[in-house]
């Protein structure tokens, strides 16, 4: 044979290194050491007792979760239960005093009453956190009042109330109802210029 034959035979043979090797995926058998068993085994008992933790956790935070929600929801429906309870006995002082009006014959004394009940209601409202507005004399604030209007006044400046016809209330720093005023502004000129 001459080299280019030989050079033929070893192309055409495989090598030893071209011939693939069989590896069995899923072996019948596997021989591992006793130490590699036991960690194997307590690694899998501490993954089951980190699952189980992990699931209780899950469970007893979606119990909290519901429970907050449901508090929520009883705080929101029952907001107003604290303040009603101490409106009842103003309403039930209303009451008296309209059953006795029915009766009396001095008009006095049933403005007396009506004064005690409506100083009760404003001490409920006050405990409650209302304030009243008191507009008159101060500067208009678009915040805090409504202008139903002006008057033309010399003694107020320009944009000071001058009259409130319903009073305004707030509730600790929030507007619930704007006072409806009328505001000061400089009297037009009557005169006409030539």
């Amino acid at each position: 044979m001459n080299k280019e034959e030989d050079k033929k035979a070893e192309a055409a043979a495989p090598s030893a290194m071209e011939i693939p090797v069989i590896v069995n995926p899923d072996p019948a058998y596997v021989t591992v050491s006793k130490e590699l068993f036991n960690a194997t085994v307590a690694q899998a008992a501490q993954a089951a007792e980190l699952k189980d933790r992990l699931l209780r956790a899950q469970a007893e935070w979606d119990n909290s979760r519901k429970r907050i929600l449901r508090e929520k929801e009883d705080a929101v429906r029952y907001a107003g239960e604290a303040f009603l309870e101490r409106l009842l006995p103003v309403l039930d002082n209303f009451e008296m005093g309209m059953q006795q009006a029915k009766s009396a014959t001095d008009a006095k004394a049933i403005a007396q009453g009506l004064e005690m009940v409506l100083a009760q209601f404003q001490q409920a409202l006050r405990d409650a956190g209302v304030e009243v507005i008191d507009a008159v004399g101060q500067p208009f604030d678009p915040h805090r009042h409504e202008a139903l209007g002006h008057h033309e006044s010399h003694e107020h400046p320009e944009g000071q109330v001058l009259t409130q016809m319903r009073k305004g209330y707030k509730l600790k720093d929030r507007l619930l109802r704007a006072a409806s005023v009328f505001v000061a502004k400089p009297p037009e000129e009557t005169g006409t210029k030539h």
